[in-house]
């Protein structure tokens, strides 16, 4: 008698996929975004920008994060549709109520599809902070 061992192993394979599936979509579906208590109080040391930082900073945001944030930074980028959480809409008083360092930890820090921009310079990130708050409506 022959024993058919790729049909135990396909159904291994099933589950773990239904597993990693399950895992990932409920890494996917996120609820409100909060940054820390501690990051409320950061506060951002520009205090202007002046026209070649806020030029740099919005080529910085172009390159970055116009995929998901979209040219007018409202969370229509090409690549949102894909995304299983919309990307904030920056000149939303939702976003523009935050204060600049819980801005600047969603920034530094990333969530889900949102990646960390921990790696860019600090006055980078706090210049692409007070970029945001020159989009308030």
């Amino acid at each position: 008698m022959r024993v058919d061992r790729g049909v135990p192993r396909m159904a291994v394979a099933g589950v773990a996929l239904a597993a990693g599936v399950a895992f990932a979509t409920a890494a996917w579906a996120q609820g409100e975004w909060k940054a820390p208590a501690e990051a409320h109080a950061l506060k951002n040391p520009i205090k202007k920008l002046d026209p070649k930082a806020l030029d740099d900073a919005k080529r910085t945001v172009d390159a970055n994060c116009m995929p998901c944030h979209g040219t007018n930074y409202k969370g229509d980028g090409p690549a949102a549709a894909a995304l299983p959480t919309k990307p904030a809409d920056w000149t939303s008083e939702k976003v523009q109520r935050q204060t600049d360092g819980e801005i600047f930890w969603k920034i530094s820090n990333g969530r889900g599809a949102m990646p960390p921009w921990g790696s860019l310079p600090e006055k980078q990130r706090w210049e692409i902070v007070s970029f945001i708050r020159t989009l308030k409506k």
